[in-house]
C-alpha cells in the first residue's frame, strides 16, 4: 500500500484527485481557468464539497471555456444561481464572469495564462520538503504577491490562501509530504 499525504483519507474521489491531479504541473489554459474558478468557489467550504460538484460545475460553466463564461448574460447568471449542482453564492458565481474577463485580458497580454502564471516560479515547480501537514502554510509570500497581481488585473476571489491552494493544485508548488509516493514522482518532474 502506497503512503499518501494524510489529508487524503479513504474517499475514492479524494484518492483519485490526489494520485492523478493534485500537484501535477498544469499548462493548459482551460484547466488553469477551471482550477482558478473552483478554488474561488471553495472559499469557506471543504474541497470535497467542490470535488463532488466538479462535473456539475463543468456542465454549468460550459466546460470552463473562459471566452464563453466572460460573455454570460444576466439570464445565464440567474440560471446558475438556481442550479443545485453548484455552490449558489451570488458573489462566487459573479466572480467567475469577472475572472473570465480578466483571464482573457491576461491571455491577450502574455499570449496565454500559462505563460503568465508560471512566470512567478520561473517555469519550474517550487519543490518543498514538508514532513507533515502541519508544516504546510495556508499562504506564502509568493501567494500574496500573485494574489496582489491578480487583483490588480481585475480578478476576484483570489486572496493569498485561495491562490496558494491554486498553486498546490496546478503544480506551481510541490506540497506533497516527503513520505507520500507522489512527492518523488513530482520532484523528478
Amino acid at each position: 500500500m502506497e503512503t499518501r499525504c494524510t489529508w487524503v483519507g479513504d474517499d475514492p474521489l479524494y484518492i483519485a484527485y490526489h494520485d492523478e491531479e493534485w500537484g501535477a504541473p498544469v499548462h493548459d489554459d482551460r484547466a488553469l481557468f477551471e482550477f482558478l474558478i473552483l478554488e474561488g468557489a471553495q472559499a469557506g467550504l471543504s474541497w470535497s464539497t467542490i470535488l463532488k460538484k466538479r462535473d456539475n460545475y463543468r456542465a454549468a460553466f460550459d466546460n470552463f471555456d473562459p471566452a464563453t463564461v466572460a460573455a454570460y448574460s444576466a439570464d445565464k447568471l440567474a440560471a446558475l444561481l438556481a442550479d443545485p449542482g453548484i455552490v449558489r453564492n451570488r458573489l462566487k458565481v459573479g466572480s467567475a464572469v469577472q475572472n473570465a474577463q480578466a483571464f482573457l485580458r491576461v491571455q491577450a497580454e502574455f499570449g496565454s495564462f500559462d505563460v503568465y502564471i508560471w512566470s512567478f516560479v520561473n517555469g519550474r515547480p517550487l519543490q518543498n520538503a514538508r514532513r507533515s501537514l502541519a508544516e504546510i502554510p495556508a499562504a506564502t509570500e509568493l501567494s500574496r504577491a500573485i494574489s496582489k497581481d491578480l487583483k490588480k488585473r481585475g480578478f476576484n476571489f483570489v486572496g493569498p490562501t485561495i491562490v496558494y491552494a491554486f498553486m498546490q493544485a496546478v503544480g506551481l508548488v510541490n506540497d506533497h509530504t516527503v513520505d507520500c509516493f507522489r512527492y518523488a514522482a513530482l520532484a523528478d518532474g
